[in-house]
């Protein structure tokens, strides 16, 4: 059985499931033997209250967890892990010492690592292990999936650096966007792929939600970033609309047209995607948000064929979106109205990958 570790900021009993997640599960049904290699915790993530801190990380640190089938977790909990210290002389004077971050012992997961055949790296800070991991098997296939672009999230620079250096190194680069493809752009080992989606569950029979409607009605799912202006407008421009609101979404209008469910597990989510007839977007500017512009959200909206609504600052090449000019009367009634006329027959679904497809396009790009 061949062996990959993926090594994450995630934690793989997390109530909250990642891309990673699901990389790791389609691998292990794939008949490989998986490491989720839980990096950058340390001591230093009680003191900033990490949230991954209230799952039994501290008493699992360091041993071989049988997780799932063919998937173990390990917590590679650390003394420290690099992270911005916000003041540039004190981030300068900790460059050697989270420089060192990759050289701190694996532990009981060293034997996995020595024989493992692929590493899958995500823009965390443990990309500084790359060294150690080369050293101790540097026949194995090297992969870096880009969750991030590292230079909006205010990352130590040490960390910066180190992704500049060892990018040429990897085998693969895999970015999920656009927005993260011309940025890397030029690089030889590098591939655009899409968030991968569950396919198996989005094309099982439902009922439909909104039988018995007779309004258009509009979906959102989400949990950050929420445009609620867009929300307020959209709602009174459009009495015509049913506005569907999935998630914690705390400021929603007084309005029969809107509906609010709160948060709910993500396959109950898959009725109200795939009967709406148009996906919501709605997500307010903040700085390192147009890296989203082809997120998880828009690929499972595309793949039910709806009509994206979308702020006229995350544009893409996709046909079947409509943006608006936040805070926008015109601009916001305009959208919809096209979005609704669109056909939907044109949305191709071609480019969209099951997480099986994605793992495979991981393997052997």
């Amino acid at each position: 059985m061949k062996q990959a570790v993926l090594i994450t900021g995630h934690y793989y009993g997390s109530k909250r499931k990642a891309g990673f997640h699901n990389i790791a599960e389609a691998l292990a049904r794939n008949g490989w033997e998986i490491l989720f290699f839980t990096s950058s915790i340390s001591w230093l993530s009680i003191l900033r209250n990490d949230y991954r801190m209230t799952y039994p990380v501290r008493r699992e640190a360091g041993k071989m967890i049988d997780a799932a089938e063919n998937i173990k977790s390990f917590v590679w909990f650390t003394p420290y892990h690099p992270a911005n210290l916000r003041l540039s002389l004190l981030n300068r004077l900790s460059t050697k010492l989270f420089s060192n971050y990759g050289n701190i012992s694996l532990g009981k997961a060293e034997d996995f690592i020595k024989n493992s055949d692929m590493f899958i790296f995500e823009s965390t800070p443990g990309l500084f292990l790359f060294e150690q991991f080369k050293k101790l098997n540097p026949k194995a296939r090297f992969v870096y999936r880009v969750s991030d672009d590292l230079r909006l999230l205010r990352v130590h620079p040490a960390l910066l650096s180190q992704e500049k250096r060892i990018l040429p190194m990897f085998d693969l680069v895999s970015v999920p966007s656009i927005y993260l493809y011309r940025l890397f752009e030029g690089l030889p080992n590098l591939k655009l792929h899409l968030h991968g989606i569950r396919k198996d569950l989005y094309n099982r029979d439902y009922s439909n939600p909104y039988a018995g409607s007779a309004v258009p009605n509009l979906i959102f799912v989400g949990v950050s970033h929420i445009d609620y202006d867009f929300l307020e407008r959209a709602s009174r421009l459009c009495p015509h609309c049913h506005f569907h609101m999935i998630g914690p979404i705390t400021e929603i209008p007084a309005r029969d047209n809107v509906t609010a469910y709160g948060e709910m597990p993500f396959e109950e989510t898959i009725p109200y995607i795939k009967y709406a007839n148009m996906g919501l977007q709605m997500l307010k500017y903040s700085p390192g948000i147009e890296c989203i512009t082809d997120s998880n959200k828009i690929v499972q909206y595309t793949y039910s064929k709806l009509p994206i609504i979308a702020p006229d600052f995350l544009r893409t090449k996709h046909a079947h979106m409509f943006y608006y000019k936040p805070c926008d009367d015109s601009s916001i009634k305009k959208a919809i109205a096209d979005g609704l006329k669109f056909d939907r027959s044109k949305i191709s679904v071609e480019e969209i990958n099951s997480w099986d497809d994605l793992t495979l396009k991981l393997v052997s790009d």
